[in-house]
């Protein structure tokens, strides 16, 4: 796999700390986008710069997680947000109440939608605004 690949899928999957190192290694000019992903060698990198340039979110990779948030014994509301926090306080402007429990979930995780199966990481592409409701689910 050619860095620009790997470059292109952290951008799109958004793995800032990978994408953020191939971007200083890139600028440091230690490495081109046609070499093979292979020769990235994270040791090369100013660790202080490269720290410094995803806290600045320097490539505009915003970190996105899914929350599960309970609603009563039988119902749960999964939403995309930046922190546990976030997602707390949306559920409280859109319901008007708390809910029960907060749980992260990771975005790779898959389950049925229809006949299809998708996963968060796959929902979150459509999504412009965040944070925003993923989808609903009762036990």
């Amino acid at each position: 796999m050619l860095v620009k690949d790997l470059y292109l899928d952290c951008l799109q999957n958004k793995i800032s700390s990978v994408a953020h190192y191939i971007y200083h290694l890139l600028e440091q000019q230690k490495l081109s986008l046609d070499d093979d992903s292979s020769k990235i060698d994270l040791v090369e990198a100013d660790l202080q710069k490269v720290e410094e340039m995803i806290k600045n979110d320097v490539l505009g990779i915003h970190k996105m997680c899914v929350y599960s948030l309970k609603m009563n014994q039988r119902d749960f509301v999964f939403i995309f947000a930046a922190s546990e926090v976030s997602a707390i306080q949306y559920y409280r402007r859109t319901f008007g109440n708390s809910p029960l429990n907060c749980h992260e979930y990771p975005l790779d995780f898959q389950f049925y939608r229809g006949n299809d199966v998708i996963s968060f990481r796959d929902m979150r592409q459509g999504i412009e605004e965040f944070p925003a409701i993923a989808g609903y689910f009762t036990r």
